[in-house]
């Protein structure tokens, strides 16, 4: 009678014993956020705002790539902002980390490149943070927003450059 344990012993006395090999069974394993990743690149690609460029240095690691935001309105219409992303292996029920490279005035972006955006937050207090179902898009078009029409006043991260652009626009 052949039975579950006869079958692995016999396959490990072929193989050799499991844990001489782990890396042969990482290798063949992906991680749901490298699947994820795949298919939101593909989306986030075909849906990039013009204003938006995405460049991955490695194009192995679909997990960490940067992206260039230039306005073509709004203050900051001419700029060219950078920003690094870095998606953990945790994704997607939290957010990616993003931080912005190029150094900025402005409200939500303090000057070491902290963001201040509710759906980079995984506990949002007006319930429209982080949530499974947002993706790397969902993020992009976020960054790109904060150079024309999410620029908040009322809850800044950088409190000097908010009250500076109400005294003096």
């Amino acid at each position: 009678m052949l039975t579950l344990a006869s079958k692995l012993k016999r396959d490990d006395g072929v193989r050799g014993p499991r844990a001489s090999n782990p890396a042969s069974d990482s290798t063949r394993r992906v991680s749901v956020r490298d699947k994820l990743l795949v298919k939101e690149v593909a989306d986030l690609e075909a849906n990039l705002p013009c204003t938006c460029k995405v460049n991955f240095p490695d194009p192995n690691k679909l997990h960490y790539f940067q992206l260039t935001v230039t306005p073509d309105e709004g203050y900051y219409q001419g700029g060219k902002f950078q920003f690094e992303t870095e998606v953990p292996d945790a994704y997607n029920m939290v957010p990616p980390k993003v931080k912005c490279l190029t150094r900025i005035w402005h409200p939500n972006i303090t000057e070491t490149g902290e963001i201040c955006l509710s759906l980079l937050r995984e506990h949002s207090i007006d319930g429209t943070g982080w949530a499974p179902t947002r993706t790397l898009k969902d993020i992009v078009w976020g960054l790109n927003s904060l150079f024309t029409d999410l620029l908040n006043f009322d809850d800044p991260l950088n409190i000097e450059a908010a009250e500076h652009h109400l005294r003096d626009k």
